[in-house]
This record gives C-alpha cells, structure tokens and sequence, in this order.
C-alpha cells in the first residue's frame, strides 16, 4: 500500500507539472501494466488547472491505445507470460471471468489491464475487444469527468 501511496505522489507531481501529456502517459501505461488509474486525475482536474472534460478525452484516447498494446503483446507472448505476469491467482480469477462473460467481462472486469492481457491472451476478436474497451473506458472515464465538473463549479466558481 505504501508503494502505490509513492506512485500517487509522484504521479500527482508529473500531472502538476506535464499537465495533459503526463495524464495521456499515465492512462496509456495503467492500460499495459502501472497500477494508479487515471480516474482521480480526472476526477481532481479542476486542481490541477485542467478541463475535466479535456482530461476525459486524453485519458480515453491514452487508455484505448495501451490497451490496443497490452491486447496485442498478450498475443504475441502468450497466456504463460500472462500468467507470470498477473500471478497465478489472478491470472485463474480473471480466465474464470473471462471464460464465463467474455465480452462483458472487458466491460465490468477490473483491473482494466488484466482484461486487456486476458483478451489477448485467450485471443477473443480484436474488434470485440475493442467495442467492449471503448463502452468500458467511456462509462468510466466521462462519469469521472462529469464528477470533476461537477466539483470544479462548487470549489472553483
């Protein structure tokens, strides 16, 4: 917990100071393999002088493109590296999820990154996964965005 503290830290220090570019390299990231979303980001862009909405399409484009690289290093390298990767544990929690919803297992299945790996690794169709990821990332990301909003007009109005 003290390490994902650390990342925090230091990843509210890179949006403090790279603004949209620092949020499109976080939510690119999260989608392969860092753990801090960029969810909090997007939620607290007001504090960081940014567009909440902005914010939202920077981390969606961002976290649709490292999914796309996650997705396709997953099968390239296979389920066993995936396995390594995520441990055995969760790496058998999130086939058992995907197996039993698939394409909705991409849509309600957490973390994001490991149904990325798991879709490319049990090679469901690109294009599906796709479709799945966009609905996924869109419901999360713009509710976020509508939060920061919604905070940035009571605080900073």
């Amino acid at each position: 917990m003290e390490l994902l503290e650390s990342l925090k830290e230091i990843a509210d220090s890179f949006i403090l100071q790279y603004g949209y570019i620092a949020l499109f390299i976080l939510s690119f990231t999260e989608s392969i393999i860092q753990p801090v979303p960029p969810y909090p980001f997007i939620t607290a862009a007001p504090i960081f002088n940014l567009s909440p909405w902005m914010a939202a399409n920077v981390a969606f484009v961002g976290n649709l493109l490292g999914a796309v690289v996650s997705f396709k290093l997953a099968q390239i390298l296979g389920d066993k590296f995936v396995k390594k990767l995520f441990r055995k544990k969760l790496y058998l929690k999130g086939q058992a999820l995907m197996n039993r919803y698939g394409f909705f297992a991409v849509i309600i299945g957490e973390p994001y990154k490991l149904m990325c790996w798991l879709a490319g690794a049990f090679k469901m169709s690109f294009w599906k996964f796709m479709i799945a990821s966009i609905i996924a990332r869109f419901i999360r990301i713009y509710l976020f965005a509508l939060l920061g909003e919604s905070i940035g007009r009571i605080f900073f109005s």
